[in-house]
């Protein structure tokens, strides 16, 4: 078997084994929609290793609405502001159940998966200067979870990220109201950190193929 051979059995490996790791927080949901609770409970507690997981920053599945409020999943679990209380609520059969990690978490890492298929087979010299663009690539999204670290420390609902108040100053209040302000479906940090992990992702994915194909003394040697 040649070096080459070797590195393209890894990466096969690395998609196979890394898209389990994407679809399995989806699973949770779909066990509890089936009454599968002890699976999803496990789901739910080995990716809260890798994840906030607070509901409001999450994504649903079988309910009204894919995403809900804060003042939404406080009225239907608790009127707390502790995020690891919040963080404990996964669902009901009305509003669905959550998706075992968060909207960022589910772009940055289904990004990795996807990125590094197209970098493999479509843009296959877009990872040649890999090493010296993909901090580029993660910075946006350093500086925007940073943001919500430190907005957090006020409360969770209570910092400069969950008004956006700088935000609006600086477009004149052009927007709707929904769009500045917390953190569902549409609004400013929904899409802030759903951009901003496809951008680390796709970083990421040049790195990966540049080591599958090319990097020198790669793991893939014996």
């Amino acid at each position: 078997m040649t070096e080459v051979h070797r590195r393209h059995i890894v990466l096969l490996c690395l998609w196979v084994g890394y898209g389990g790791w994407v679809v399995m927080p989806f699973l949770a949901p779909i066990s509890m929609h089936l009454g599968q609770t002890e699976l999803a409970g496990l789901i739910y507690k080995i990716y809260s290793f890798f994840c906030h997981q607070l509901p409001q920053r999450s994504f649903f599945l079988f309910g009204v609405k894919p995403m809900y409020n804060l003042v939404e999943i406080q009225t239907a679990w608790r009127p707390t502001m502790d995020p690891l209380v919040l963080r404990q609520f996964i669902g009901n059969p009305v509003m669905g159940w959550k998706v075992a990690w968060s909207d960022r978490m589910v772009s940055f890492y289904t990004s990795i998966w996807v990125s590094t298929i197209l970098r493999w087979f479509w843009w296959p010299g877009s990872y040649k200067n890999s090493k010296r663009t993909a901090l580029l690539f993660l910075l946006p999204m350093a500086v925007d979870g940073f943001s919500h670290l430190i907005s957090d420390l006020s409360g969770i609902g209570q910092g400069f990220r969950a008004n956006n108040a700088w935000l609006v100053a600086l477009t004149g209040n052009a927007l709707p109201s929904w769009f500045y302000a917390g953190d569902t479906l549409g609004s400013f940090n929904f899409w802030m950190r759903l951009l901003t992990g496809l951008l680390a992702g796709w970083g990421i994915a040049g790195l990966v193929v540049y080591y599958c194909r090319e990097y020198p003394g790669s793991l893939t040697e014996p």
